[in-house]
Formats: structure tokens, sequence, C-alpha cells
């Protein structure tokens, strides 16, 4: 199931402030006080459509973290473009050496570890290519995998929009809940 940790946050009052941007004559200076007084502006902001164009100041609000994550997360995840892989596990390189009684999901079947435990053990006797493949090729989509990932609060108020209410539950529902855990994020990303 979904995990996120070390999640960092970067340029959120900078961003707010930048939200004032075009109605400046001036470069603004970034206080505390400039903050708090273009806080109401974003939050005005962020509430308009993503197609608008009004909450871009978002994209400068960065959102770093590492996920764990079961295999069939992964095309769901990556369609948002928004979203970069900073670095992931690598199912290619490692799954033969992974611990095939925990690093699976609580769906996955003792039969389908078993077979992936029968699969490794005929690869490692004979490395051939068909053993390769028959390893990769019957590897349950419920092996959790990790990576660390990059994107911005803008992304972040499409993703909950999409996912708050997913089939997935337990995976999107752990997105989400991270979500609505960041800073601001109930003013700048969900009520938007």
């Amino acid at each position: 199931m979904v995990e996120i940790s070390n999640v960092k946050i970067y340029d959120l009052e900078e961003s707010v402030i930048a939200c004032r941007n075009s109605m400046r004559t001036t470069p603004p200076e970034y206080t505390k006080e400039e903050f708090e007084k273009s806080l109401p502006r974003a939050i005005k902001l962020a509430k308009t459509p993503s197609n608008f164009g009004e909450d871009n100041f978002l994209c400068g609000i960065r959102v770093a973290f590492d996920i764990k994550y079961p295999n069939y997360f992964t095309p769901e995840l990556q369609r948002y473009h928004f979203l970069d892989i900073v670095s992931s596990t690598s199912k290619m390189h490692r799954l033969v050496q992974m611990d095939m009684d925990s690093c699976f999901n609580k769906y996955v079947t003792v039969q389908s570890k078993e077979q992936m435990k029968r699969l490794i053990h005929n690869y490692n006797e004979d490395k051939s290519y068909e053993n390769f493949m028959r390893v990769i090729s019957n590897c349950p989509l419920g092996v959790e995998l990790f990576m660390r990932c990059t994107t911005n609060y803008r992304a972040l108020k499409t993703i909950y929009k999409q996912r708050k209410h997913h089939k997935l539950k337990e995976d999107w529902g752990a997105f989400c809940k991270f979500i609505e855990e960041l800073p601001y994020a109930k003013e700048l990303i969900i009520n938007s």
C-alpha cells in the first residue's frame, strides 16, 4: 500500500508573495509581513480553475517526497507528467534479489509468492534470458517498489481533485491524505 515519507516543501512563502506580482510596480520584499499580506490573495487565486492560469503561482510551491507503492499504482501516478521521478527501485535489476515474503502487499496470494520463489530459483540455477523473462513477466503487480518524486502544489491540486474518490481507495487515499497534511493544503489545494 502507498506510504509517503521524507516530505520537503520549497518556496511556499516566496510563491505566495509572488502571486501578487502582476499588480506590482516594484519587486516584492520577501518578509513575513508580506507573506501574511499576500496569503488572502493566494487563497482567492488558488480557487480558480487550473486552466484559467490565475493559480500559476502554485507551480512555485515545490514538494519532494519518497513513496513506497504497489507496482499497479505506477501507470496511474505516471499519467501526471508534472510529477517527476528523481530515482526509483529497479524491478529489472533487483527483483531476483528481493525477499519474496516481504516485498508484496497484503493482497498477493501465498501461491503467487511461492511461484515467484520457484521462478527465481530456476533463474539462479540457469541465468538464461528465458528464465529471466519468466521472472519479470510473472511478477505480481502487488510488488512494492519505492521512488523519490518532485512536484508542485498546482499539480497536487489536479491530482487531489481527480483521485480523492478513486477505486484504489487505500493507495490514492493515502496519497490524498499526504496532500491534505501539506502546509496550507486546505486553502491552496483542497478548497480551490
